[in-house]
């Protein structure tokens, strides 16, 4: 009988990152025809489908999404193993300066210094919020050695030569906050249809930066304030002023007297993305944040 291994589920989890086998292949370093040998071993474990070929790449199934969510969170524990055995055998000290764009310094970033601590006692890290344009000019000019910037379909391209940079993929995807007590609050997911009347505290920022407005795709949307700051759009939400858009990535910063909510909308990626940006060759601090950084998304689940 076919069984489940790390490197079926490592190749399983990137070709649906990639949406196909040959970009997984290029990513993971394999040969074409060895992605589809650990696929079909994967799927014969499984005992069903989890890809959907097509005519340009390949789709997850049902199964194939629940699988590639697993395998996030079981690799980013195989790897944080890895990396706190390493540790053990070779602490690192010194100081690292990392800086990410507010969502991301909301929550993500905060739990992955408090393991990367636990892991390295005498590693200083020092933290900074500045938005994705201003991260990747202090990283040029050597002012910080990790850069965590906003990525997806509204984010502007940027300029990242002679740097190293990777995607990691939120399994949490979108959502709103309301206050409690608001009519949507006992829901378990909402739907766009769910959104159409309501009033919308939006963001206000920085050019190519996620501002986060009314949800996407809604007829003429009702704006009640915009504000810069994710303190004062929560106030507004909790003083029954509106509702607002926050990313599945700063889910769990929202306050206690408001709820988070999953938005389902079959036009949005249910996953969320970021990118982390590092020199081309990053100190072992600045690998070991990586790291951090992955365990810690992969467990960011809805």
């Amino acid at each position: 009988m076919a069984e489940m291994t790390l490197v079926g589920l490592r190749v399983v989890h990137e070709v649906a990152r990639q949406g196909s086998f040959s970009a997984a292949a290029l990513s993971l370093g394999y040969t074409q025809s060895a992605v589809s040998r650990q696929v079909g071993a994967m799927e014969s474990a499984a005992g069903t489908a989890l890809f959907e070929r097509l005519a340009r790449g390949v789709r997850p199934t049902a199964a194939g999404e629940v699988m590639a969510r697993r395998a996030a969170r079981i690799l980013g524990e195989v790897d944080g193993t890895l990396e706190e055995v390493s540790g053990v055998r070779d602490r690192l000290a010194g100081r690292l300066v990392i800086s990410g764009f507010p969502a991301a310094a909301a929550v993500l970033l905060p739990r992955a210094i408090a393991l990367l601590g636990q892991r390295h006692p005498d590693l200083q890290v020092e933290l900074q919020e500045a938005a994705s344009p201003v991260q990747l000019r202090r990283l040029r000019a050597g002012r910080i050695e990790v850069a965590v910037v906003a990525a997806g379909e509204a984010v502007p391209e940027r300029d990242l030569a002679g740097l190293r940079h990777e995607t990691v993929v939120i399994p949490r995807g979108p959502g709103i906050a309301v206050a409690i007590g608001h009519r949507l609050t006992d829901r378990e997911v909402v739907t766009v249809a769910d959104l159409a009347d309501e009033t919308w505290i939006v963001g206000t920022g920085p050019v190519g930066e996620p501002q986060f407005g009314p949800w996407p795709g809604l007829d003429r949307p009702r704006v009640g304030h915009a504000v810069r700051n994710w303190p004062a759009r929560f106030g507004l939400v909790a003083a029954g002023l509106g509702i607002t858009r926050v990313p599945g990535l700063a889910a769990d910063s929202v306050p206690r007297d408001l709820r988070w909510l999953p938005v389902h909308d079959p036009a949005m990626s249910s996953r969320g993305s970021l990118e982390i940006v590092t020199a081309d060759s990053p100190s072992t601090a600045a690998r070991a944040m990586l790291q951090a950084v992955r365990t810690e998304a992969a467990r960011m689940v809805s």
